[in-house]
């Protein structure tokens, strides 16, 4: 989260007029704003000292600069105007971040014409340096952060340029109407385990102790000395394909399923299962996940992982 000071070090103009709402924004005149900048300030100021010298003086070149000076005023008026008139605005789709880390928000310009030194910002994120943007669509990534997981709005975009002179700074806010998913933070911490045999257990406690001699098997291992007879798998070892052991699909040894470690409060308990889902995702490893009124099944692969990590942020 920024500061009170980092928010007033941010630009004036984001500070003033209306915010605009819809999911397209094309600028023109209802939501364009202009003022002169400090140097424009400046320059309009010099424009009339030297008018000012030249009625006084009764001399043509004072006079002569003024004119020129505000006639160039008046030019760069519409100038930076034009810059942004017919500009149109829309959201991408956003990805999925992380909570407390860099979150990036698609953000689509079209535009009829080249256009020079525009810059766009997030109010809860930074401000991109000024772009030049080519005639057609363009897509920019808007940097910014969240302190929460959950899905939440990027803020009001700051769209302004002060090309081509600098005298004048004109400027829109638009308020991107599509939510972003934000992931709980990741952080290292203790995480339940429920094996899927515990988890059959507390369903049906009378199966308990049934897997020795069940023929619902699901895959098979080379054999250790410490393996039970019962699991040795006796049809392959009659085709010669040498001593195997039984995995069942209810046994202490089959995919976990993570949870919610006892005696953590709930958000870091939340920010434990993001570190381990994805870590184990990152191993390949096929895990399960539990949450409160929720069950997701064992599975591998980005599309489990980002399912998983759905239900993380959006878990009550």
């Amino acid at each position: 989260m920024r500061s009170a000071e980092g928010q007033r070090r941010r630009p004036w103009p984001e500070r003033f007029g209306r915010v605009q709402q819809g999911e397209r924004l094309q600028l023109g005149l209802r939501n364009l704003y202009i003022v002169p900048t400090g140097f424009g300030g400046l320059w309009l100021a010099g424009a009339a000292l030297l008018l000012v010298v030249g009625i006084q003086t009764q001399r043509n070149g004072p006079l002569l600069l003024s004119y020129l000076m505000l006639a160039l005023l008046l030019l760069a008026l519409h100038l930076s105007h034009d810059n942004l008139q017919g500009l149109e605005l829309s959201c991408g789709t956003p990805r999925a971040g992380f909570a407390d880390e860099p979150l990036l928000y698609p953000v689509r310009l079209r535009s009829r014409c080249r256009r020079e030194a525009v810059v766009l910002g997030l109010s809860r994120g930074d401000t991109l340096p000024p772009q030049r943007l080519d005639a057609g669509q363009t897509q920019l990534a808007l940097p910014w952060r969240c302190g929460q997981r959950g899905r939440h709005g990027p803020g009001t975009l700051l769209i302004r340029s002060s090309a081509p002179l600098g005298l004048f700074v004109c400027w829109s806010r638009w308020q991107p109407p599509l939510a972003q998913t934000v992931y709980p933070a990741r952080r290292r911490g203790p995480v339940g385990l429920v094996s899927s045999a515990t988890a059959r257990q507390a369903l049906d406690p009378q199966t308990h102790g049934s897997s020795e001699g069940s023929e619902h098997w699901h895959d098979l291992r080379p054999h250790r000395p410490q393996d039970s007879q019962t699991r040795l798998a006796w049809k392959a070892l009659a085709q010669g394909r040498g001593r195997l052991t039984k995995v069942f699909a209810d046994s202490a040894s089959a995919t976990p399923r993570l949870s919610p470690a006892g005696g953590v409060p709930h958000e870091r308990a939340l920010e434990h299962l993001c570190e381990a889902v994805w870590q184990h995702s990152r191993r390949g490893a096929c895990f399960g996940l539990e949450l409160p009124g929720q069950r997701i099944p064992p599975g591998q692969g980005r599309e489990h992982r980002d399912r998983c990590l759905q239900a993380l942020a959006l878990c009550r």
